[in-house]
């Protein structure tokens, strides 16, 4: 199911007098089962790019099609395109409503009409994906859960729709360290095992560097890079220049390497840098 986006252009509040171009011919390909990780400084578009992607906006100009149909056709239902693409807002929690978490969930499905053994099986099944015990949760008030909890349920009612592709705006916004971490790992679970398309919004390198087979970098309403994570980091001076910087591991391979350690280019990834590290650490040992 790509999304395929072809000169879009979109402009808030057009013709007053405080108009303002938020896209500026983008052109985009998403392939099924890619992780894209958006990234670009506050006003670059990126929000706005992926509100358009289930059709929350329709383009001033140009086209966006979702498993061949247009969304800004009138003849497209464009509560299909959102059951093919599921959204997830900043601070999502803050959209949650109803008395109970299993309620909160079947939200969604009940207004597609589906009937109460399948939405049973949604509910129970998107909160397995978001590591949620159902027979623990599902009466409590969702007021009553805490933070990462409360996130993981509004992720569990977009689920539940069962999206083939899921775009998550600042997944981690707010978050202490612990339950950023654990939205991480739920994301990257997630995409690993349904093969779903992850589309994540994200100001941090290192989450998006963690993470994403593909970074697309926003300037002002465009697209200003677009390739695999090692490329995109290893322009750390263009990052830079549009307000942007790289991940700590790529700050820290240039640190090495201005002390004259020999560090491989393009290290971006925790990991790697762990194993340079070690790598330096125990030529130490053995020199000595």
């Amino acid at each position: 199911m790509p999304i395929v986006i072809e000169h879009l252009n979109y402009v808030y509040m057009s013709g007053g007098p405080y108009e303002t171009h938020a896209l500026d011919d983008v052109s985009l390909t998403i392939e099924d089962g890619e992780f894209v990780g958006l990234i670009g400084h506050t006003g670059s578009g990126k929000s706005t790019l992926v509100q358009h992607l289930n059709g929350l906006l329709l383009p001033t100009s140009g086209t966006i099609t979702v498993d061949g149909l247009n969304i800004a056709d009138k003849a497209t239902d464009r509560r299909a395109i959102r059951r093919k693409v599921g959204l997830v807002f900043q601070y999502p929690e803050n959209q949650l409503f109803e008395e109970t978490v299993e309620k909160d969930i079947a939200f969604g499905p009940k207004n597609l009409g589906l009937d109460d053994a399948e939405i049973a099986r949604r509910v129970k099944g998107a909160m397995r994906k978001v590591a949620l015990d159902y027979d623990a949760l599902h009466e409590r008030s969702v007021f009553e859960l805490s933070g990462g909890q409360m996130r993981r349920v509004a992720i569990a009612g977009v689920l539940a729709m069962e999206p083939r592709t899921l775009v998550l705006d600042e997944p981690c916004a707010g978050l202490d360290p612990r339950g950023r971490e654990e939205i991480l790992g739920l994301i990257r679970d997630l995409h690993r095992d349904t093969g779903a398309t992850i589309v994540m919004v994200s100001h941090s390198m290192d989450d998006v560097a963690s993470l994403a087979e593909r970074v697309i970098v926003m300037n002002h309403g465009r697209v200003a890079m677009d390739g695999a994570p090692r490329e995109v980091f290893s322009r750390g001076a263009e990052l830079r220049a549009i307000g942007l910087d790289v991940p700590q591991a790529v700050l820290l391979a240039d640190k090495l390497r201005e002390r004259g350690f020999d560090v491989p280019q393009g290290v971006y990834r925790v990991e790697e840098i762990k194993a340079v590290i070690e790598g330096i650490v125990g030529k130490g040992a053995r020199a000595c």
